[in-house]
């Protein structure tokens, strides 16, 4: 048994027996993994007695779980309206210019931060009132 089934399968043992055990036990894996894989896609259809496609119905209808591992940090910027409203086009360069191909700069469509935007998440961390200097610094930070 790989080290990935092992885990994957506490995963599954920490989760089935509540109700919808899919969505808790492919974000645990996300967060353990860094992303679902074809051979973590198996293991979890084999251990909730699902079929594999619809595993990766699930896996592929939700953008935040990955096919491969990306090493690099993540800054999700809000590009929904509220924040186009309040000026993150403006802004995105910025954060594409600072992130190079060092950090990921990942669009996501409404942060829940809507009366304070520009939002963007890192980690757990939200921050808003995003300008041009405030971005390029956490950018640069991530």
């Amino acid at each position: 048994m790989s080290t990935q089934e092992q885990k994957i399968g506490e995963i599954i043992a920490e989760h089935h027996a509540k109700e919808g055990p899919l969505l808790p036990i492919l974000h645990d894996a996300q967060a353990e993994f860094g992303c679902i894989d074809v051979e973590a896609e198996a293991i979890i259809a084999k251990g909730l007695n699902l079929s594999r496609a619809e595993v990766h119905g699930v896996v592929s209808f939700y953008h935040d779980f990955k096919p491969a591992a990306d090493p690099r940090p993540v800054v999700q910027v809000c590009r929904a309206e509220a924040c186009k409203a309040r000026g993150v086009e403006a802004i995105i360069g910025d954060a594409e210019n600072a992130a190079g191909e060092r950090v990921k700069i990942e669009t996501v469509y409404c942060l829940g931060l809507c009366s304070s935007g520009p939002a963007a998440r890192t980690g757990d961390d939200l921050h808003i009132r995003l300008d041009s200097k405030s971005i390029t610094k956490l950018v640069e930070e991530a």
